[in-house]
């Protein structure tokens, strides 16, 4: 019921991670990151506690592929599990159980890794990664990119319903998090489209929080 990528920005240390599921709210229980540490992507009968613990291995000092390993051997049910990853070295690893559903397949990269489950074909993963090293720009085009190119390598065998993209930084909090938790209509362009509006703005926010003295109008009545 969900595709997904996890990735690494080489040239700024940044990670980030986008999904999509027919599932409503797949955010919300499959997306994790962590400033200098890596991201994380839970799914397919999602056992939610498995991206903290994943997390929390690796900023102990474990490579992705070792996190994985390690927290795959400690949980229960791992054979309905997918659980994807990437470290601050760009190093990527996925666990797949044999109970994923329908077509399931991934692929790797050093700073990328796809996963999914019910897709229309085995290509998706592939394709994701694929698009994610060519697109250009900042992290967050690069993960629409690959969704994009899920979509169109086939997606899902049935429609998708909601989409999220999580970016981290330098800070403890997200430097995105944008979500459709349902639509009828396309939750990844509907995430792009917030991605558009949301990057300009991106940078100010954190100016914001960090220093309210220095920062930008913020373009709201009252605001000289």
């Amino acid at each position: 019921m969900t595709f997904s990528i996890v990735a690494r920005c080489e040239t700024t240390g940044q990670f980030g991670l986008a999904v999509s599921s027919s599932s409503p709210a797949v955010a919300a229980r499959c997306a994790y990151a962590h400033a200098g540490i890596g991201a994380v992507a839970s799914q397919n009968v999602t056992d939610p506690r498995l991206g903290p613990a994943t997390l929390d291995a690796m900023a102990k000092g474990l490579s992705a592929p070792d996190a994985v390993a390690a927290v795959i051997a400690n949980a229960q049910h791992t054979e309905y599990r997918q659980l994807l990853a990437v470290d601050a070295e760009g190093r990527t690893a996925i666990h797949s159980g044999e109970n994923s559903l329908g077509i399931h397949t991934e692929h790797q990269s050093l700073n990328a890794a796809a996963a999914g489950n019910l897709l229309a074909n085995d290509t998706i993963p592939k394709a994701m990664v694929t698009a994610f090293h060519a697109a250009e720009g900042h992290l967050g085009d690069r993960l629409i990119a690959a969704m994009q190119a899920a979509l169109d390598a086939g997606g899902e065998a049935g429609p998708v319903h909601s989409a999220g993209m999580l970016l981290v930084d330098q800070q403890h909090w997200p430097l995105a998090e944008l979500r459709c938790d349902w639509s009828d209509d396309c939750p990844i362009e509907a995430i792009a489209k917030a991605w558009e509006v949301y990057k300009p703005q991106m940078a100010d926010y954190v100016t914001r929080a960090l220093d309210p003295r220095s920062a930008p109008s913020y373009g709201v009545p009252g605001d000289e």
